[in-house]
């Protein structure tokens, strides 16, 4: 990246209260590289602007960060896709213990090289279906955050953030401007599954004329 993006990704994270220190944004540099390298091969980001993938992409992934219970625990993230958002966050956030889930064997294997070539550790690739995963047990319980970027609908998310977190862990939703007709779907079954509606906020990346909302439950104690 040159220096006007990094300026960008540096000025954008502080203004969600994170410091990218030289290492990171060098992580961040590489990262870029990668995605528009692979990006020639495989549909990884819509964007072919170098700016558009910092604001739309990293930016916007880290603006979850503020609300994470747990910075340091053991986050999933459903249906990562290019990386996002738990690529950048774990970047921002060294302390997480982080597992991308992407059926796609494509992205699957994009991510598992992007792990390797920014060495990160505590980092898993799980290239399975969430169905697949959650007919077994091995994964049951074992998160402190579900999060997911507009993957999956709100209510199928609380009923398999259920299934995959600790009892008062935290999912993280991350919709579009206007989720309301999702959220009043899930009011009816959020009980049944085991889950509390905690908060909805409304985020801007810096630079960016959409408005993002996150929403956040937590599982109850049982």
């Amino acid at each position: 990246m040159d220096e006007t993006l990094i300026t960008t990704l540096s000025e954008g994270a502080a203004a969600i209260g994170i410091r990218l220190g030289p290492a990171e944004l060098d992580r961040f540099a590489t990262y870029h590289r990668e995605i528009l390298l692979w990006n020639r091969r495989i549909n990884l980001v819509s964007e072919r602007s170098a700016l558009e993938i910092v604001i739309r992409h990293f930016l916007d992934s880290l603006t979850p960060a503020p609300f994470l219970d747990r910075p340091d625990g053991a986050l999933i993230d459903l249906g990562s896709g290019g990386g996002f958002p738990g690529i950048p966050l774990r970047i921002a956030l060294p302390g997480l213990h982080l597992s991308l889930v992407e059926a796609s064997r494509k992205k699957s294997s994009f991510l598992s090289h992007v792990v390797r070539t920014l060495r990160l550790d505590r980092v898993s690739v799980i290239r399975k279906r969430v169905e697949e995963l959650t007919a077994g047990e091995a994964l049951a319980d074992r998160f402190d955050t579900l999060i997911s970027r507009a993957a999956f609908k709100l209510p199928d998310l609380i009923r398999t953030a259920s299934f995959f977190l600790k009892p008062g862990g935290q999912l993280i939703a991350m919709k579009g401007p206007d989720p309301q007709e999702e959220m009043e779907e899930t009011e009816r079954i959020s009980e049944a599954a085991g889950m509390v509606f905690t908060a909805c906020r409304a985020v801007r990346p810096l630079g960016d004329d959409s408005l993002r909302k996150i929403i956040i439950y937590n599982r109850v104690f049982r």
